[in-house]
């Protein structure tokens, strides 16, 4: 992964923080989710740009108690129900 350096500002008390290089990951893709949670960016493209597979990241996200679905069960199958129907299937 290639990387680049840029001069950010942030509160001073949060730089012993941001210079943790073993939370490196972490912090990165907490600065990714609000793209995602936008639709700015999907979980393929984040994951490409942290390295990582799409499972990788939304398997940390689930841990972070970010659920990749957040539609309950009957959502989930009605919209399955749907798609059945616009297919054909």
């Amino acid at each position: 992964m290639e990387t680049v350096s840029l001069q950010m500002t942030f509160p001073k008390d949060m730089v012993p923080y941001l210079s943790d290089t073993e939370r490196l990951f972490e912090r990165n893709a907490m600065i990714l989710f609000p793209l995602i949670r936008n639709m700015t960016l999907s979980h393929g493209r984040a994951a490409e740009i942290l390295g990582v597979s799409k499972r990788e990241l939304i398997e940390f996200y689930n841990a972070m108690g970010i659920p990749y679905l957040n539609q309950s069960r009957d959502e989930l199958l009605s919209e399955l129900e749907t798609y059945d129907r616009l297919k054909g299937a």
